[in-house]
């Protein structure tokens, strides 16, 4: 979930920009050649308390601002929040390109700078968890990879001073059962990727989106809720079904003739809106269109015009499958260890990046049916690898991709200082997809095994 964005504040209303075609053209402008894609990782995970195994509360000598305060050492520069009647808090960090930041119940996030090659963005997350080790074992705090929160109940989680999270606490049981749930049990990893045109992305979209469900099946790690088996393999994807349909799922219209741009930016403008962020404050417009905003008829904020930072938010508050912004964003995996944040990278840029592989990946998905794509997005969370599809199973889907992944890395031709190309990241799933078992049956069998029935093991063996 995103702060707000780092577009320039211009203080010209859209409508004086063009209007509509100003919003086509901002998600356009991200267009770049293959020679300058590059690869953006993110991911998050649970903060819990060594010695009770409880989340830390943002304050205090071991909450969460304190770690954000001792990551500073390592170069990171603080950024405040303004909240009326408190002082100013340190939620979030910054260093280059790369930024730590808050999910809602404290989950630390790291979005991760652009960079050009998976071996990079795997040093990334390597040095981003030593540091934050580093940090967080004098303190007493340990950080666990998981999908969602194994132990605690949703009362039980505190929350981070952050007006966006307080406006979107209040408006998610409105429009959902499971959005609460959303901001503060789930942990994901995503990657963000680049397009050469407006053909390439609608073909990537599509290809993504069509294969989010396999994804999902091979990063799903999140069978526990409140310490008890939940019935899912992916209880995080489960969630997103119940959480605000104004702005989740699978974009059906991305699959039909003549989407592009246009089409999206269309789908953005009917995304209800959560707020507008003014003077380091945010105006609760939870609900409201931004087509009135547009038209200088707001009801939190009369008659004001949006600029191009409130359409660039407004661009945040959606949550398909996959995302656009001026880049692609992968949305549909389980957080987890250090290998499979770099393993996501790996799979989706083995299959995007190459042309030879996005071609076969679409070869693999053009014939999907409508309902063909949502009996995997809503069998997937239940049953992973063993849901069946055709003639086979979701296993043999995910073995395929692997297959024009791992060849598209092999044709990418990255190398590594010990001259290994970038499949050797695509590891931990291959051998998921060998045992034909996902993280998550692992840990049920550990759970029902050598656990003895109590989670409490996941917080010692699974940590960072």
């Amino acid at each position: 979930m995103s702060g707000p964005s780092q577009v320039k504040d211009v203080e010209i209303p859209l409508m004086e920009l063009g209007g509509r075609d100003a919003l086509v053209d901002f998600l356009a402008s991200g267009v770049r050649p293959a020679s300058e894609w590059k690869i953006g990782t993110e991911h998050e995970k649970f903060g819990f308390r060594t010695d009770d195994l409880r989340p830390p509360t943002f304050d205090g000598e071991r909450g969460i601002e304190a770690l954000l305060k001792g990551l500073t050492q390592f170069g990171w520069a603080p950024v405040e929040e303004h909240l009326p009647g408190q002082p100013d808090r340190v939620i979030a960090l910054t260093r280059d390109d790369a930024s730590v930041s808050l999910e809602p119940a404290g989950q630390l996030e790291l979005s991760g700078a652009p960079l050009a090659t998976l071996h990079d963005t795997c040093c990334e997350a390597a040095k981003h968890l030593k540091e934050v080790r580093a940090v967080a074992e004098p303190m007493g705090l340990g950080f666990l990879g998981m999908g969602f929160q194994p132990k605690w109940r949703r009362d039980e989680m505190p929350w981070m001073p952050k007006g966006r999270y307080k406006i979107m606490r209040e408006y998610m049981p409105k429009v959902g059962d499971l959005g609460l749930d959303m901001m503060t049990r789930t942990s994901t990893v995503q990657v963000n990727l680049d397009v050469a045109s407006e053909a390439d992305m609608v073909q990537k979209f599509r290809v993504s989106l069509a294969l989010q469900p396999i994804a999902t099946a091979l990063f799903a790690d999140s069978p526990f809720t409140q310490g008890q088996p939940n019935g899912y393999l992916s209880y995080r994807s489960h969630i997103w079904t119940d959480t605000d349909a104004d702005r989740t799922g699978l974009l059906d219209f991305v699959f039909e003739d003549g989407f592009g741009y246009e089409r999206y930016t269309d789908y953005l403008l009917d995304v209800p809106m959560y707020f507008v962020y003014r003077d380091g404050q945010y105006i609760d417009a939870s609900g409201q269109s931004f087509r009135d905003y547009m038209e200088g008829r707001l009801p939190a904020y009369p008659q004001q015009r949006p600029t191009m930072k409130d359409w660039a938010d407004h661009m945040t508050t959606a949550f398909p499958e996959v995302r656009l912004k001026k880049y692609l964003e992968m949305r549909g995996a389980d957080s987890g260890p250090w290998n499979r944040i770099c393993a996501l990278s790996a799979f989706w840029v083995g299959l995007l990046y190459d042309q030879t592989a996005l071609d076969a990946a679409w070869d693999l998905v053009k014939d999907f049916s409508l309902a063909e794509r949502h009996a995997l997005r809503d069998g997937v969370p239940r049953q992973a690898f063993k849901l069946p599809f055709r003639n086979g199973t979701v296993l043999d889907l995910s073995r395929r991709a692997l297959e024009i992944s791992a060849h598209g890395l092999a044709r990418r031709a990255k190398l590594n200082q010990n001259g290994a190309d970038e499949s050797i990241y695509l590891a931990p799933l291959l051998e998921f997809v060998e045992a034909g078992i996902t993280p998550a049956e692992r840990k049920l069998e550990l759970f029902h095994g050598a656990w003895g029935g109590n989670i409490d093991p996941v917080f010692t063996e699974y940590a960072y």
